[in-house]
């Protein structure tokens, strides 16, 4: 997945530790990642009804 650079207050660092904890995970990143799946899944499944999966997708040049 390409990276992106996000500047964070203290208190979103805060939060972003705590979900960190609470699920177990090894980074902050890891923790931004987790609550983005999250929010992706839980739309898709208002959106169709069904759950869908989340998987990373390699971009291959033409």
């Amino acid at each position: 997945m390409p990276d992106h650079e996000i500047t964070m207050s203290e208190a979103e660092t805060d939060l972003l530790e705590r979900v960190r904890q609470q699920q177990g995970l090894a980074s902050i990143q890891q923790a931004a990642e987790w609550l983005a799946k999250s929010r992706l899944r839980k739309q898709s499944r208002q959106i169709s009804g069904r759950g869908r999966a989340l998987y990373q997708v390699d971009r291959k040049p033409a």
